[in-house]
């Protein structure tokens, strides 16, 4: 390459192509290569001849399930939180004007082999079976110390220190069960195993309010935003911002040396109807904490149809994604599966999960982690970030007014 550049990004794409699009912004030349031949690599959107092509070979897809244009099938599922730190890189590039977003209709948990919806207000929380009526409040008081919290103001503290206590301490000071801390952590506060409880409690107050915060955004039933079209339009929105600030995108590169850290198995499963017992919508998560399978991290169900225009109409797809914690990966995805009715086409895809082994600082080479099980983007962007900051030696300013943005539609 006869050209300069500041630095070049290599890695797994979506992520890549949002630190991109973040460097260009500011002004660094960036070169950006990736080892797919298309921008998206491991977070792209497959129509359907192109999945039963990467899983089945020469397999055709079944007929009844439609045409295959009409399918947008994300390889990484997840939903963005309304009020999250992707929406506000949205809204501090401008990506919003090229693209355009519909709120998710519900957020379920599971307990006890059932699933129930995670309230999304204060009458849905009163008539809720998550939780008996002493429980109720005891969380509801909970609830308004973590909404009146402000880090910057001791009056709301109330004589805690969220930074030294654990938030199994903060928990405990409210009486709250083991049923309630089980929903809070990992159906609000979005952890992905229990080892939270033995963390700061800051962390954990900082993750519900943004919960609540993203639930007020749009006043739906839950908290998540999706993308018309899936998560493929993401790193094109992306690529295309890069450009326009002089970004270059090599593609078909090889990328840089990393370990395995995990290995995580979904099963991307096809359904001409919606999950039960979610009220017939027609977008959902459902999150199944561990505790209540006996595993060491979550499971997660991820269910989008045509109303976000990646399916036809009157077709559903749904995926349950797992860490694998054992020799029989499939076997694991059971209890999310057994949700989910009857099946009509099931593909299972199981994949490493890496990590960079580089030194950034010496080789000026970024790589990013591979994505989590995760059906959410609060980690994916996490990881985004802090290489921004390594790149830049800058914390990104997302302190943006969000009411002006038109992130979502009606």
């Amino acid at each position: 390459m006869d050209e300069e550049y500041d630095l070049i990004v290599l890695g797994t794409g979506l992520k890549e192509c949002i630190l991109s699009g973040l460097l260009s912004v500011e002004r660094l030349k960036v070169l950006h290569m990736d080892r797919n031949d298309y921008y998206g690599g491991a977070a792209a959107s497959l129509n359907l001849n192109q999945l039963w092509r990467k899983f089945r070979g020469q397999e055709k897809p079944p007929a009844f399930l439609g045409s295959s244009k009409d399918y947008n099938v994300d390889m990484v599922p997840k939903f963005m939180m309304a009020n999250g730190a992707l929406v506000r890189v949205l809204v501090h590039t401008d990506v919003t004007k090229y693209l355009l977003f519909k709120a998710v209709d519900g957020s379920f948990v599971y307990k006890q082999g059932k699933i129930y919806k995670v309230p999304s207000n204060d009458v849905e929380a009163v008539k809720s079976t998550l939780m008996g009526l002493f429980e109720k409040r005891r969380a509801r008081n909970f609830f308004i110390f973590v909404q009146s919290y402000d880090e910057e103001d001791s009056r709301t503290h109330e004589g805690m220190d969220l930074r030294t206590i654990s938030t199994k301490e903060l928990f405990s000071k409210y009486g709250l069960d083991d049923n309630t801390i089980d929903f809070v952590g990992h159906s609000l506060a979005l952890h992905r195993d229990d080892r939270f409880l033995l963390e700061p409690a800051l962390d954990t107050v900082k993750r519900v309010k943004l919960y609540a915060e993203s639930m007020a955004r749009f006043q739906g039933g839950s908290p998540y935003i999706y993308p018309l079209y899936g998560l493929g339009e993401l790193p094109q929105a992306f690529a295309r911002l890069s450009a326009v600030h002089g970004g270059t995108y090599m593609l078909g590169k090889p990328d840089c040396k990393v370990r395995r850290v995990g290995k995580v198995v979904r099963a991307i499963c096809f359904m001409s109807h919606p999950i039960p017992n979610t009220d017939d919508i027609d977008s959902v998560q459902i999150i199944l904490p561990q505790k209540q399978l006996g595993r060491r991290s979550d499971m997660y169900v991820f269910c989008c149809s045509h109303s976000h225009n990646v399916a036809p109409r009157g077709k559903y797809i749904a995926f349950v994604s797992a860490e694998v914690e054992t020799d029989a990966p499939e076997a694991e995805l059971e209890p999310g599966l057994a949700l989910l009715g009857l099946i009509d086409e099931r593909i299972i895809d199981i994949y490493d999960m890496y990590e960079p082994v580089n030194e950034s600082s010496l080789d000026n080479c970024f790589i990013s982690k591979s994505y989590d099980p995760t059906t959410h983007f609060e980690s994916t962007v996490k990881d985004v970030l802090a290489m921004y900051t390594r790149i830049t030696g800058k914390i990104l300013d997302l302190s943006v007014d969000l009411s002006a943005a038109s992130a979502a539609e009606d």
